[in-house]
Formats: structure tokens, C-alpha cells, sequence
């Protein structure tokens, strides 16, 4: 059976990337999210945390630095075949691990983009197996991106 990484920052985003939780459940998975004072996720044993991430801040670049470390250390223990991600700036190194290990990444944009791209986007479109929008529009940022709607 393929073992799946979802991963996404914090708020909105983990609430989308949950929305996948029938997938979850179909494959061997675990989560990957960004550590917080509230618990997002009842099932702790199947989680891995990061820092969470603020490009503003002056440590950005540290936290960055401390969350690739931290996702290969995740990469080498539980050795997804996938990594599925709806962003934000945290989910960038374990997205890059995935590919240094040659697995596939699959990104889903943000619901809430209708009309301009994430930074994430940007980035990780670049190098993602698969990458999809929620809606048709994003397509003319994306022209390589799979439209299905949204997955609400």
C-alpha cells in the first residue's frame, strides 16, 4: 500500500487540506502541520510538527532552515510515496525533501485564490507531479494545473 504525506500550515489551509480526510483514510497516512497553541488534530500519533512559518519575521529564514531539517527527519522515518499539500510557506521544504527523494508532489492552490496565485504556488508549481486549482480562472497563472473545482 502507498503511504501518503498530507501536510498544510495552519487555519484555512488545514481545514482544506482535511477535506481530503476520505483519502486519509483510504491509505496508509500520516499529517504534517505547523505547531501551534491549539490542536487541530485529534489523532496524535499519526502527526508531525513544524514551526510555524511568518515571512515578515526576522528568524524566517531559521524557522525555514529548522523545518527542512525537520522534514527530512519526517522523510526518513515515515517514507511516503506522495506528498499532498494545500500550502502555505511551511509545507515549501518537505515538498522539496519529497522531490530530493524522488516522490511524487502533488499541490492543491488555495480556495480562497481566485484571482492571483500564492507565493507557494508559485513556487512549488515549478516542480510538482500534479498541481491543482479550485478554480477555472487560476488557470491562466497555472496553464499546466488540473481544474475539478473545488474540494469543498
Amino acid at each position: 500500500m502507498k503511504k501518503v504525506c498530507f501536510i498544510a500550515s495552519t487555519g484555512g489551509h488545514f481545514e482544506q487540506l482535511m477535506m481530503l480526510k476520505p483519502l486519509m483514510d483510504k491509505y496508509d497516512s500520516f499529517i504534517v502541520t505547523e505547531k501551534t497553541k491549539y490542536c487541530a488534530v485529534k489523532n496524535k500519533s499519526r502527526v508531525h510538527y513544524l514551526k510555524q512559518v511568518n515571512r515578515d519575521e526576522k528568524t524566517f529564514i531559521f524557522k525555514m532552515i529548522y523545518n527542512f531539517l525537520v522534514s527530512i527527519n519526517i522523510f526518513l522515518k515515515e517514507k511516503p510515496d506522495f506528498v499532498i499539500s494545500t500550502g502555505a510557506l511551511a509545507t515549501i521544504p518537505i515538498c522539496l525533501v519529497a522531490k530530493l527523494f524522488r516522490k511524487k508532489v502533488i499541490f492543491i492552490e488555495s480556495f480562497a485564490k481566485i484571482n492571483s496565485p500564492t507565493l507557494t504556488g508559485r513556487f512549488v508549481y515549478k516542480f510538482a507531479d500534479q498541481f491543482y486549482v479550485q478554480w477555472e480562472e487560476m488557470l491562466k497563472f497555472y496553464p499546466k494545473a488540473i481544474y475539478k473545482g473545488g474540494i469543498y
